[in-house]
């Protein structure tokens, strides 16, 4: 597939193939929950895939706010990616350590939301790619800086202000990628002053079922039934939420293989749960499946 034909999804064997190209560029866009006790930047070190340059979620995001992982200014959102070697005419390509597409969706999402549309996430991530034998290497690359530009996309993006309304106006529909028993309420949030619960009307759709045993995209047909299981509806708006708006984004990804778009509510529930002014809900959700 040409570079400018780029699909959302890779195979490490299309990676492979292309590995130490200059225009590809590969990032390793590894995040973890902090109950997870995993150091993503000290797994990059140890050992990724050659050339791949690490991308701190955290430092990548909005400083300015309490509010995790928020999207950043443009212009410091180029600039860090300049720093890390990427130009404009890059094919990046990102991949995470978790299996289950936990944080390199989001960081694809970044690149998307900002302009950069020749980005994919690798199907099957670091633990594929170190299934098949492939090579690693430790180390922190420091590649020449880059001439990277990004542009805010809004349409890509929904703030509290539009969710808040559409609870009312229910235009679109809202999926949440947390974990049935985070949504439902069973289970507290793990961020202080966050209550349990989601927003009125939203449907679950938990990020793990996106992907399958091997860690790899469910088949799109699969992908497909897996949304319509959920209760929504291909055919009419969507926005995805979640606790900070990073799993959010595999749901993001999984409708972009099936040629569909959606948007992102940045703040997610942990802007939303911790407003005393906004109504919640708890248990399954309320809406009949389509």
């Amino acid at each position: 597939m040409p570079e400018n034909m780029l699909s959302p999804l890779v195979s490490t064997e299309w990676l492979a193939a292309r590995l130490g190209r200059p225009q590809v560029r590969v990032v390793d866009g590894s995040w973890y929950l902090p109950t997870m006790g995993r150091n993503a930047a000290a797994e990059y070190a140890a050992g990724h895939i050659p050339g791949a340059v690490f991308m701190d979620l955290d430092a990548a995001s909005d400083q300015s706010t309490t509010l995790p992982h928020m999207l950043p200014p443009a212009t410091e959102f180029a600039a860090r990616m300049g720093a890390l070697g990427l130009d404009d005419t890059s094919t990046i390509v990102i991949y995470d350590g978790s299996g289950v597409n936990l944080s390199a969706p989001r960081v694809w999402w970044m690149f998307r939301v900002f302009g950069h549309s020749r980005v994919a996430v690798l199907d099957g991530g670091l633990g594929k790619w170190k299934a098949e034998g492939r090579p690693l290497e430790g180390g922190v690359a420091r590649p020449p800086a880059g001439r990277f530009t990004a542009r805010l996309d809004s349409g890509q993006l929904r703030d509290l202000t539009a969710v808040r309304a559409n609870v009312e106006g229910g235009a679109e529909q809202v999926v949440d990628a947390r974990p049935a028993e985070r949504f439902e309420g069973k289970q507290p949030e793990f961020r202080p002053g966050v209550r349990s619960g989601h927003i009125p009307g939203s449907l679950n759709l938990p990020y793990t079922e996106m992907v399958g045993a091997g860690g790899t995209m469910l088949p799109a047909p699969a992908l497909a039934a897996r949304f319509q299981a959920a209760g929504l509806d291909l055919e009419r708006p969507i926005v995805a939420t979640c606790g900070s708006a990073t799993s959010a984004c595999a749901l993001v990804l999984g409708l972009a293989v099936l040629g569909r778009d959606a948007a992102v509510y940045d703040g997610s529930w942990t802007e939303w749960g911790s407003r005393d002014d906004l109504p919640i809900e708890l248990g399954p959700p309320r809406r009949a499946h389509a």
